[in-house]
């Protein structure tokens, strides 16, 4: 049961306090004894309907309950979406570029933006591109657009993302997903690993850049781009 607001409190106390001091009054406005035991009934029952109404009703009681879960609630989801949105900025850097002087070195390519042909493909890898994914734990969704045999990001990034005790994950198959826009985070993409996700059908995406990547959706999974499909020719 919500608890007594300090607002609820000073109502309850104002009451309390009035039947005192409506009997006084009553004393000095009374006529006579007869009619200040009258005004005083009427105080007294006006006073305790109110309580009654407003503490003593179930009715009261049960939207005060609603009004509180309902805040509650916002405040929880608007902490999810805090999480999300903090734990996006760490999940996806792009291709990182460094350069030697004034020449530009290696492009090292992260988070399954490598180019290079994933064939054969490892039996072990559950997931095709193309296929529309839910985030176990956040429950957003998204459509993957790479994969990785297992974590290829930086190392500041592998450290912060993987403590001691989650040390085995970077050696598992990591996905890049492009999170679906009708969940309200916006334009953003995911790096996550395999046990993390689970298959949807029949659920389309919203996100600026699917057209890059693919050409429709068939129902079960969005078609590649004949780029895309060079680059995983057996997804």
């Amino acid at each position: 049961m919500p608890h007594i607001n300090a607002a609820a409190a000073l109502q309850i106390c104002v009451l309390l306090s009035a039947l005192p001091a409506q009997y006084f009054i009553s004393q000095w406005y009374g006529t006579d004894s007869a009619q200040r035991i009258e005004i005083t009934e009427r105080l007294i029952i006006a006073s305790w309907s109110s309580f009654t109404k407003s503490y003593l009703n179930l009715d009261a009681w049960s939207d005060r309950l609603k009004l509180w879960l309902s805040k509650t609630s916002k405040t929880e989801r608007g902490k999810v979406v805090n999480t999300i949105k903090e734990e996006g900025e760490n999940w996806y850097y792009g291709e990182k570029k460094t350069k030697i002087g004034d020449n530009e070195a290696e492009t090292h390519s992260y988070f399954a933006e490598s180019t290079h042909v994933r064939s054969p493909k490892p039996e072990y890898i559950q997931f095709s591109v193309g296929q529309v994914i839910v985030h176990k734990r956040f429950g957003y969704s998204g459509v993957i657009v790479g994969w990785d045999v297992k974590a290829n990001a930086p190392e500041e990034w592998l450290q912060h993302q993987y403590p001691p005790a989650k040390q085995d994950l970077k050696d598992t198959p990591h996905y890049r997903i492009l999170i679906n826009k009708a969940n309200g985070f916006g334009k953003s993409t995911a790096y996550i690993p395999e046990e993390e996700i689970t298959i949807i059908m029949g659920l389309e995406v919203q996100h600026p850049d699917m057209k890059a990547y693919f050409s429709g959706y068939d129902g079960s999974k969005y078609i590649m781009q004949p780029w895309l499909k060079k680059i995983y020719p057996h997804d």
